[in-house]
């Protein structure tokens, strides 16, 4: 099948994050909708923008339609949930949506839509994921050993060695100041999906000398390759793909500027106690 346009996943969005419990990460929600539609592996991972999946852009939107709706809300680590109304609503008109977000535009002159598309939707993700992917494997790999030092990692290395299952370097995580775990990762500068027998590879060269791995790549991995990072009886691996990368690196301040408006206006209230 086709994936359904932007106000067509309206419903199976709503549908997701009621069955998720109320919130949810965009890969959390991504997943439970291409599970609604029953998409096959091929149609998850097509790819309509950049590095963008169809599906993914798509979702982008219509969150932001439903978040304008007054349906759900996101916090600034990324996490989706839905709100008091649309804890109530299990399913909307897409037309009445589609006709109460023009409504606001009109009312705001289109300001707001403008900055929330080009955030959410068509903006610096894009552009930031380029550039990552004009780096050479060497420079990934340093930029790779910046983010996991920027993000609490000790003792980060990076191997550079070859024929070692992809193990690109090391690191350790000191939880509570107490308790360390040794972290192999592999770094990939991908245009498409990373498949299942590279995670396996990763995890065979592993055995017996980490406690878990981190694949990272400018891609997205199959499903099967997910499966395999988390299988029992082996280490395991977490996976970030490009989205949660540039997501990372937004967090971190790393690569980008993050601009705010300024907006004054009179509090009249205040001069009524005089």
């Amino acid at each position: 099948m086709a994936i359904p346009k932007y106000d067509d996943l309206f419903n199976p969005l709503l549908r997701a994050l009621h069955e998720l419990g109320g919130s949810a990460s965009v890969v959390e929600m991504e997943e439970k909708v291409a599970e609604i539609l029953k998409l096959t592996d091929k149609e998850f991972h097509e790819v309509e923008r950049g590095n963008r999946t169809s599906l993914s852009y798509r979702l982008a939107w219509a969150r932001n339609y439903l978040k304008r709706y007054g349906l759900l809300e996101n916090s600034s680590r990324g996490v989706w949930s839905l709100t008091s109304k649309g804890n109530l609503t299990k399913s909307v008109n897409k037309t009445e949506v589609n006709k109460t977000v023009k409504d606001l535009d009109l009312k705001t002159k289109g300001k707001q839509k403008i900055l929330v598309e080009k955030e959410e939707i068509e903006g610096w993700e894009d552009e930031l994921l380029s550039k990552i992917k004009g780096l050479s494997p060497k420079e990934f790999e340093r930029l790779c050993q910046r983010i996991l030092r920027e993000s609490g990692f000790i003792q980060v290395n990076v191997t550079g060695s070859s024929g070692d299952g992809g193990i690109d370097g090391t690191g350790i995580v000191k939880i509570g100041g107490f308790l360390s775990f040794h972290v192999f990762f592999q770094c990939k500068r991908y245009q498409g999906s990373v498949s299942s027998q590279l995670v396996r590879e990763f995890k065979g060269s592993m055995v017996g000398r980490a406690d878990k791995g981190l694949f990272i790549t400018t891609g997205t991995f199959t499903r099967d390759a997910k499966q395999e990072a988390n299988r029992d009886g082996s280490s395991p691996i977490d996976l970030v793909d490009g989205e949660e990368l540039v997501q990372k690196m937004k967090e971190l301040g790393l690569g980008v500027k993050i601009k705010t408006e300024e907006q004054i206006e009179v509090d009249s209230d205040w001069f009524k106690s005089f």
